[in-house]
């Protein structure tokens, strides 16, 4: 029987894995034995950077939902509370485009949850 040698298949591996390394420095890119440390680390902090972008965005729109809101006069928590009283579901991701791009929008919603807070408070 004829030996079989994984050149072929090796050479697709390795193939695979550089492509995924192009962009990297020096020798990162090139050679295999550091490109693949390099690789998992890589995938390592593109998982958790994945995670971190959505806690960040979140904070954004917090802040510019808060921003707004002070400027018609109510803080970040008491607007999310009388939105809650009020009855109005709209997350934060909406609000805060809202408040970018339809201040008007933002206003009316802004105006209910006064209302809503000050018919709570009575």
């Amino acid at each position: 029987m004829v030996r079989v040698r994984p050149v072929v298949a090796r050479k697709r591996r390795v193939k695979k894995l550089l492509k995924r390394a192009r962009g990297f420095r020096g020798a990162r890119s090139k050679n295999l034995r550091t490109a693949i440390p390099t690789l998992l680390r890589a995938g390592a902090y593109a998982y958790a950077h994945r995670r971190q972008k959505r806690r960040n965005m979140r904070r954004l729109w917090i802040q510019r939902i808060n921003a707004a809101s002070r400027a018609e006069g109510l803080s970040y928590s008491k607007f999310m509370h009388g939105m809650k009283t009020a009855g109005i579901e709209l997350d934060r991701k909406v609000l805060a485009e809202m408040a970018v791009h339809s201040p008007d929008a933002f206003s009316a919603v802004v105006a209910r949850s006064k209302d809503a807070l000050s018919a709570n408070a009575a």
